[in-house]
């Protein structure tokens, strides 16, 4: 009789324990786990830790990789126009050279705290000589397929491209400030190459 009493306290206990088992487990699920250290961690923790990452995440980018920006005027238009929002690339000039025909973010050489946005047409050291609408470097016409065909603009020049300077231009060619006017732009203003434009959708496209 004593036996029996015995096992039957060892299957209540049996049961008791795997009762609490098993609430635990459903209070566990209830207020959201455990982290490491077995303390409860509840939603708005949760939410607080998505929204720290995401700042995190969004600093390296704007730091080290793309910086956001919105063109606010048309003097690159028909390539960007106004409110076009575009990701600049600022990793890649620190692999390679800035390339003639790249469009390229930079801080305004008359006013660093203002950023433009305009086409690299001439590099270091090169002759720039606009002439009967045609782009001449070094006294050869350099093609320019991102302009409408047909476009009439006014000579400039012949113009030296200072060193560690570059020479831009607008695409809109009459409606541009740029080079023509304020001469080279310093190699250190760069920013970066405008990659893309991601908004609105209907103008989302890899920018060349």
């Amino acid at each position: 009789m004593t036996e029996n009493r015995s096992q039957e306290n060892q299957i209540i206990n049996a049961e008791m324990n795997e009762q609490i088992t098993s609430d635990n487990t459903i209070l566990e699920l209830e207020t959201g786990g455990h982290d490491k250290h077995g303390q409860v961690k509840g939603p708005v923790r949760e939410v607080l830790e998505s929204v720290v990452i995401a700042v995190i995440l969004a600093v390296i980018i704007r730091v080290f990789l793309f910086q956001f920006f919105v063109i606010p005027s048309g003097s690159m238009k028909p390539t960007l126009t106004n409110g076009d929002m575009i990701a600049a690339n600022k990793i890649i000039y620190r692999f390679s050279e800035p390339k003639r025909g790249d469009i390229v973010v930079f801080k305004y050489p008359l006013n660093p705290d203002r950023d433009f946005v305009k086409r690299l047409i001439g590099l270091p050291g090169e002759k720039v000589l606009i002439k009967n609408n045609n782009l001449y470097i070094d006294g050869k016409i350099s093609a320019e397929p991102y302009l409408p065909k047909g476009l009439k603009f006014g000579d400039f020049g012949p113009f030296t491209v200072p060193k560690d300077k570059y020479f831009m231009m607008g695409d809109n060619r009459n409606n541009s400030s740029d080079s023509r006017v304020w001469g080279g732009m310093p190699k250190e203003n760069v920013i970066g190459k405008a990659s893309i434009i991601y908004w609105p959708i209907n103008r989302v496209r890899i920018l060349h």
